[in-house]
């Protein structure tokens, strides 16, 4: 066994304390003995929301010698606050133990500077291995493997159970519900996302009329009492009267018949999208990832992929599903479907001419035109968010999950973070707020002359009448709470590190198997070093006249199996994306690595 490079880890701190731990403050030396993966992760990343699923399996396959730890560590002002991770921790069915580490103390501890970071800690305390990104558990299985065995034949392996303890189940109706719609009947259809069902409540909005799906987590089709949902969020009423459900962690697309209760399945294959998946075809044969809304625009269910940064569509003429816009690059670029970019689409609505998109990464209210042209209303970019009126290009929003389009033409905006229901009236290009003191709004539905708003974190939909006029906010500008990384003006050396993990090997037959692709905001920030290259290490220079920006940096690296028995080795793309905040400073490092698999030697 090759040796390992091993770092002493550093300490967990973070100022909001622990979760799922019955009040227990956890310390480094209470892990000694097991294998210990910090997940750094936010509840705002959709990426971050795969790691945790992925990690499920692996944490029941080595629950007696691995332990999981999440340091949650927040982008947006609103994740900074305790009592929000505290639900999101329960609106995720997170089990084991987390840090809440607002100010970023551990997260700079460890170097980290992409969510989500997988950090592996050995039996003695060292770190082993550093993976950044999605999709690493099966070489993070390995290497527990390998760790559990030398560890075991040294006598400094400990089993035991997780520190774990479940928080004390609530009675509420609804719990953490995603998003709402009016039927037929009058009745109102929610999605009560953390129970994986599907609730009809009457007119009131408040008398459960009956509930769909098993309430356990899982994926089967069948009647009312058998179906299975997992985490399901968006609906739209299908042109037969049949309600269509985004089960964005089934990465599925499910049919409900409401006359029968009746579920089926009419997209996705329970397994989620990949780069090099098709991104067209059957729509029971092809993979999705994480679609989060629906809405019914020009004749075909349009799929807010949140998982991807892309708008799928569902034919049901030709059971067929094809990506329409978005390039699965995230960040904010308007212009035609194939090359516009997003992050996180997670809110749809259609009018007679557009489908808005609640794009909520970059805290963004976007729109697509009838011939699939993206443009922006709302939003500026990832790092750009806070609760601003006015005119939109200088009005502000934060990680808006929802979108509704109103009689008049303007559309209301579930602003989740904000705790507020925002208006922008395309004719006057003017933001205001509708309504504030909601806890997490994720979606609205018209009712008559109400609107009903989904308040995720009160569990409970709430009506408000919608006024003449909107009403004034505060301005309230933020930007982002992340600390900037000092750096030197002039010559900065970026080096991304990559190691392929145990059992593999850089790919290189047809060609470099590896890309580095570099901008800035501003543009005036990088003097030399932007562009794409095939080296992952590339000098920059920083213009001094440009006191703060961010580096934006997407990096690529392919490997496959290092087995020679093997005719067609399975072969594996890693690739990250990372903007970091950067503010120049005299005497500063005038180094910055990035891992993307591996850890850093320099």
């Amino acid at each position: 066994m090759a040796k390992r490079v091993r770092v002493r880890s550093p300490e967990l701190t973070g100022g909001g304390g622990w979760i799922n731990t019955g009040g227990e403050e956890l310390r480094l030396a209470d892990f000694r003995g097991r294998v210990l993966i910090l997940d750094f992760w936010t509840f705002c990343c959709i990426n971050c929301l795969h790691v945790l699923d992925e990690l499920r399996e692996l944490e029941e396959r080595h629950r007696d010698t691995v332990v999981v730890v999440g340091v949650h560590s927040p982008k947006f002002a609103h994740e900074a606050e305790h009592r929000a991770v505290v639900d999101a921790v329960e609106r995720y069915g997170v089990e084991h133990p987390v840090l809440d580490d607002p100010e970023l103390a551990t997260w700079k501890q460890y170097a980290v500077r992409a969510w989500p970071t997988l950090v592996v800690i050995d039996p003695e305390g060292y770190v082993v291995a550093q993976h950044a990104g999605e999709g690493h558990v099966h070489a993070i299985e390995r290497l527990v493997e390998e760790l559990e065995a030398e560890h075991e034949a040294k006598g400094t392996l400990r089993r035991g159970d997780s520190p774990y303890v479940p928080p004390e189940p609530e009675p509420t109706t609804l719990r953490f519900p995603g998003k709402a719609l009016l039927l037929p009947s009058g009745n109102l259809l929610v999605s009560d996302t953390t129970r994986h069902q599907l609730v009809e409540l009457a007119e009131d909005a408040e008398t459960v009329v009956r509930r769909i799906g098993s309430g356990a987590r899982g994926f089967a089709d069948g009647g009312p009492g058998e179906a299975a949902f997992n985490e399901p969020q968006g609906l739209a009423l299908l042109g037969d009267g049949a309600v269509v459900v985004a089960d964005t962690v089934n990465h599925a697309l499910r049919r409900l018949d409401l006359a029968t209760g009746a579920v089926t399945t009419l997209a996705g294959t329970g397994r989620q999208w990949w780069r090099g998946s098709a991104t067209s075809g059957p729509a029971r044969g092809t993979d999705l990832s994480s679609p989060w809304d629906v809405a019914v625009f020009g004749g075909r269910v349009w799929i807010a992929m949140a998982g991807v940064h892309q708008l799928w569509t569902y034919d049901p003429e030709t059971g067929t599903v094809a990506a329409a816009a978005g390039t699965t690059d995230e960040g904010l670029v308007d212009g035609p479907g194939a090359e516009a970019w997003f992050a996180q689409p997670s809110g749809l609505a259609a009018t007679a001419d557009r489908l808005w998109v609640a794009d909520s990464e970059t805290s963004a209210l976007r729109w697509v035109d009838r011939d699939g042209h993206v443009r922006t209303a709302v939003g500026t970019g990832l790092f750009d968010f806070g609760h601003r009126d006015g005119p939109a290009v200088e009005a502000l929003l934060q990680h808006p999950l929802g979108v509704t389009a109103l009689p008049d033409g303007s559309v209301a905006v579930a602003d989740t973070y904000n705790h507020a229901l925002r208006r922008y009236d395309p004719a006057t290009g003017e933001v205001t707020t509708l309504a504030t003191d909601l806890r997490e709004p994720s979606d609205a539905v018209l009712v008559g002359s109400d609107i009903v708003v989904v308040e995720s974190a009160r569990h409970r939909l709430t009506r408000l009448r919608l006024p003449e006029e909107a009403v004034r906010a505060d301005a309230v500008a933020r930007g982002t709470r992340r600390a900037a990384t000092e750096v030197a003006p002039g010559a900065l050396r970026l080096d991304v590190i990559f190691e392929a993990p145990a059992g593999r090997k850089l790919d290189t037959r047809d060609g470099p198997p590896t890309r580095l692709l570099v901008s800035s905001t501003p543009p005036e920030l990088l003097l030399r070093g932007e562009g794409a290259d095939t080296d992952l290490s590339r000098e920059l220079e920083l213009n001094p006249a440009v006191g703060e920006g961010v580096l934006h940096v997407s990096a690529m690296a392919a490997s496959c199996d290092d087995d020679s028995a093997a005719a067609y080795p399975a072969c594996h793309v890693h690739r990250r994306d990372w903007g970091v905040p950067v503010r120049l400073a005299e005497g500063a490092a005038d180094r910055l690595p990035l891992v993307l698999e591996g850890m850093d030697a320099g």
